[in-house]
């Protein structure tokens, strides 16, 4: 079973798909660790289901092991500005994301961080804190850490229960080669059930 760590400061409820306005995510950790990815497809999974979205990302000055970082508005109305300055939710897969993003998610937000490598400090009570081993069950479940995103991207769904878990597994097996997708379904479905039993009451 997947442990979580998660802070007193959780106890609020998730935000949710029938919040008012849009809900701004910022996806971030070190180049190759398929943070472009997940965005994408929560963004296409998220359009297929009738929102309005938004995605942008960025990279590091190093393709693999530099900072990246991807950004998703999912709104029910037209989007009017189109970036991200404080998200409802950021999540960290990596020390040097978190030291650069967390502390520009809004207060009372959500930063959800991988608990094998991330040390969370500095937020003072702002953030609502879940920590998930999301590389260490990539390695276990999918035999590598590169599968930290879906493990993250199943997270996200469990918390927030946003597009509908079968969609996202159908996205997945869209992308993916068929020799990977045993191992990333697993991770996938690993960091749902984690995120519904870690996230707040509502």
């Amino acid at each position: 079973m997947l442990p979580a760590s998660r802070s007193d400061a959780a106890a609020a409820a998730a935000p949710g798909a029938d919040r008012a306005g849009p809900l701004e995510f910022r996806l971030s950790g070190s180049g190759g660790q398929g943070i472009i990815l997940a965005a994408t497809i929560l963004a296409e999974v998220a359009c297929t289901a009738g929102y309005e979205v938004v995605q942008t990302q960025s990279y590091g000055p190093e393709a693999r092991g530099g900072a990246s970082a991807a950004e998703v508005i999912v709104a029910r109305a037209p989007i009017d500005f189109p970036e991200v300055e404080h998200p409802d939710l950021t999540l960290c897969l990596s020390q040097e994301a978190f030291d650069k993003y967390a502390g520009r998610t809004r207060a009372g937000g959500f930063v959800v961080y991988d608990s094998g490598l991330v040390e969370p400090s500095g937020l003072d009570g702002r953030a609502r804190l879940i920590g998930l081993p999301f590389t260490a069950t990539a390695r276990e479940l999918a035999g590598t850490p590169q599968a930290a995103n879906m493990v993250a991207l199943g997270a996200l769904e469990g918390l927030l229960e946003l597009v509908g878990y079968a969609a996202l597994v159908d996205s997945v097996h869209a992308r993916l080669p068929r020799k990977l997708l045993e191992g990333n379904l697993k991770a996938l479905n690993a960091g749902y059930e984690a995120a519904r039993a870690a996230a707040p009451p509502a």
